[in-house]
């Protein structure tokens, strides 16, 4: 008697135990229901974020260019200061040669005044530590390629190559720092090397980004300079 009563009592506590946690798994499901999102919230959540990083590109996409741009800048000032501080230690003439290789900036530092092959080590790619992809940037100068230290006939930088590859000139000083044969160079004032964003599709320099070193005197002093006023 007293066993079936016990046995009584335990299935009653059994099934109430049981009801008791389907209940607790019942309203834990409808929390965790209530903390979710909807496919349309979702779905607006995305286009919204497609709007935003619509409206930011272009402005994010010009930052960008205009940083390459400043650093690629600073990158020819320090080879041309480089070779300069060079002749002056090493009592010897010391030269900066620019060129493009498909589409890519290089620079070589050098003794005396003819450029080293195109396939010499010397070459480096222009602010090593940037890693310019082709087409990100490139130089542009007002140089004779054929000789160093003498401007093109109109003066001009030239914004318009035909191709991504081909040597830009050489600025050559001598063994006190100043530019070699400076007294030949009286009317070659203004060497200038450039840095641009090239036009999609071409090797052409936009307008809207441009940034020059420019070596405005006999002794090899020189000036940075940007956009089309002081980089023309």
């Amino acid at each position: 008697m007293y066993k079936v009563a016990l046995l009584l009592v335990l299935e009653k506590i059994t099934k109430e135990q049981q009801y008791l946690r389907n209940q607790s798994c019942h309203i834990t499901k409808h929390r965790h229901s209530d903390y979710g999102f909807s496919l349309l919230e979702i779905l607006v959540a995305v286009l919204m974020i497609g709007i935003l990083a619509a409206i930011a590109a272009p402005g994010w996409l010009a930052f960008v260019n205009r940083q390459r741009v400043n650093k690629a800048n600073d990158a020819i000032l320090t080879a041309l200061q480089q070779a300069q501080r060079e002749a002056k230690k090493n009592k010897r003439t010391y030269s900066v040669s620019f060129r493009n290789d498909n589409g890519i900036p290089k620079v070589a530092i050098h003794f005396n005044t003819s450029p080293p092959a195109t396939t010499n080590p010397i070459w480096k790619p222009l602010g090593e530590d940037m890693t310019f992809k082709s087409g990100q940037v490139l130089l542009y100068s007002n140089l004779d390629s054929s000789t160093y230290n003498k401007l093109v006939s109109t003066g001009n930088v030239n914004y318009t190559p035909s191709s991504g590859t081909g040597s830009l000139g050489t600025i050559t000083f001598d063994y006190m720092g100043a530019l070699l044969d400076a007294s030949a160079l009286s009317q070659q004032l203004g060497l200038k090397i450039a840095v641009a964003t090239p036009n999609s599709g071409n090797y052409s320099a936009t307008d809207r980004l441009k940034r020059c070193v420019v070596v405005e005197t006999l002794l090899g002093g020189m000036r940075t300079g940007k956009n089309s006023n002081n980089c023309n």
